[in-house]
């Protein structure tokens, strides 16, 4: 019989005892606490609020077109890091940054598992990305995206320059151990014959009834113009008393987000219009199209203007604000909600909320 204390081996301190485990690649749960105890109330994350001047990233580009005469498969692109994450990134699961392409450039063809989606800053019909053979023209302020191992290449047939926003899952797929690349081996891949091979043709109100429906993540580009005639179609509409008119760009097979990691959305912000405050658990990089305005994101409060990129951390009390009275404010914006979702992890919540259920705890303790 024993009293369930071993007597074989001489009493540690605590102290001792997680050393000891520490150099056995173990560790005991209670020295978590101090960190579980900071996390009461929700997520706390060490993503910064950023702002990045369209003026100062301009000129960066610019710079880059000199010091990399050529782009191959570097890409001629700026990567946003945020300071306050040690592996890198502009949020904990994405990564922005802008690209440039001079006149007569393609940029290699090659896939990855990183799913990349292109929002165009400057673009013409003759600037196009080929995805999976199928050439998806970008111009100002189209969506092109590039699915998951998708082979894509980029080509400046035009004039001018091409400039667009990135936005990558790269540090999700860091995290999760996925990342790979393969490069197609020659500088660009076959095109398609005609629009009538294109798995886009087979996305619309009508398809070909002599094939079975296409499945998966698509070759997709969703042209301004049409998302502009749909914001318009709710200009009288109050919208979400958070974020106005907010219109998301959906999988036009499913339904559902753009990409299976990253949810895309256009917001409509009108003249004068003040946002309530509230929070996501969701991390969020916002693109200013056009308008001036504000965006209070904490304790920080940011001012925007036209090309702007700033990001919203999770879990932050955000703010939006158009400081004009007679001009709207468009935002374009990317968040990780999809993954959150499928995980049962996303929430959304307005102050509000949280004042009311505040008021009722006190209540209930008097």
């Amino acid at each position: 019989m024993t009293n369930g204390t071993s007597t074989s081996t001489p009493v540690k301190t605590l102290q001792e005892f997680d050393t000891a485990l520490a150099e056995s690649s173990m560790r005991g749960q209670w020295q978590y606490d101090e960190m579980l105890e900071r996390l009461i109330g929700g997520p706390k994350s060490t993503v910064r609020a950023m702002l990045w001047k369209w003026e100062a990233i301009q000129k960066q580009l610019m710079e880059a077109c000199a010091v990399m005469p050529e782009s191959f498969t570097a890409r001629r692109n700026l990567s946003f890091i945020n300071p306050g994450l040690e592996r890198g990134g502009t949020t904990q699961t994405i990564l922005a940054g802008m690209q440039i392409v001079k006149p007569g450039e393609v940029a290699w063809a090659h896939r990855h598992p990183i799913s990349a989606l292109r929002f165009v800053i400057e673009g013409d019909t003759k600037l196009y990305t080929v995805v999976n053979g199928e050439p998806l023209p970008m111009e100002p302020n189209d969506l092109v995206l590039t699915p998951a191992w998708s082979w894509h290449d980029h080509h400046n047939e035009s004039d001018g320059l091409g400039i667009w926003l990135d936005v990558l899952d790269v540090p999700l797929m860091l995290s999760l151990g996925q990342m790979a690349y393969e490069p197609l081996g020659q500088t660009t891949q076959q095109l398609l014959p005609d629009s009538s091979h294109h798995l886009s043709a087979r996305t619309g109100i009508v398809r070909p009834l002599w094939e079975k429906p296409p499945t998966g993540d698509l070759p997709c580009r969703y042209p301004w113009k049409e998302v502009r005639r749909q914001l318009d179609v709710f200009a009288d509409s109050d919208g979400s008393p958070n974020d106005g008119v907010i219109l998301e760009y959906v999988n036009p097979l499913t339904g559902g987000p753009a990409l299976p990691t990253l949810r895309c959305c256009v917001q409509r912000l009108r003249p004068g219009f003040k946002g309530q405050k509230h929070r996501k658990t969701s991390s969020t990089v916002v693109y200013v199209i056009e308008g001036h305005g504000t965006t209070r994101i904490g304790e920080t409060e940011i001012s925007w203007g036209p090309r702007d990129l700033f990001v919203l951390p999770t879990w932050a009390w955000i703010e939006h604000q158009n400081n004009s009275s007679s001009s709207e404010a468009l935002l374009f914006s990317v968040s990780d909600a999809p993954l959150l979702e499928a995980a049962h992890l996303y929430r959304e919540e307005p102050e509000s909320t949280v004042r009311s259920r505040s008021v009722s705890e006190t209540k209930k303790e008097k």
